[in-house]
């Protein structure tokens, strides 16, 4: 199973050429919550057995407002050194090697807790935050107000 290049991302991870993307549309099943925010990691010289890294929160697009992470490079090269001390070797043809990352990891793998987000309406916010945490909010008035202005917080 190839990964397609189009989204990817590079990264070197000890000397070693990957790519790494996150599928650009949910399936379903993402979108309900059912399942989890994956990335999928390959070598780039030689590629063969792909890296599915399965991460313990949803896929920002989730229909449900479930809690997610952004991934960076951090997070990504953490998740290749594992699966490398797990067995994946990524020169070998085969089936996709599925690497399961706990909340627990994910502190080890970011070396801090993880900031975990929530999507709301057109924006993000920190979990545990407030509509003060969003980018611009605006509040309309009611039309039995006389005043009806527009208030920006």
């Amino acid at each position: 199973m190839a990964m397609p290049r189009k989204g990817s991302r590079p990264i070197s991870v000890d000397g070693t050429a990957f790519r790494w993307r996150i599928r650009r549309r949910s399936t379903d099943r993402q979108s309900d919550s059912w399942s989890p925010l994956t990335v999928t990691v390959e070598r780039v010289e030689e590629p063969g057995r792909v890296l599915v890294v399965s991460l313990p929160c949803a896929r920002p697009d989730n229909r449900f407002g479930q809690r997610t992470i952004a991934v960076g490079p951090l997070l990504v090269a953490g998740c290749v050194r594992r699966a490398l001390e797990q067995g994946w070797n990524p020169g070998q043809p085969g089936s996709p090697f599925v690497l399961t990352v706990t909340e627990d990891d994910l502190t080890v793998l970011l070396g801090e807790p993880p900031r975990y987000l929530i999507p709301f309406l057109w924006g993000m916010i920190p979990e545990g935050g407030g509509i003060e945490d969003l980018p611009r909010c605006t509040q309309i008035r009611g039309r039995d107000e006389h005043d009806v202005s527009e208030v920006t917080f």
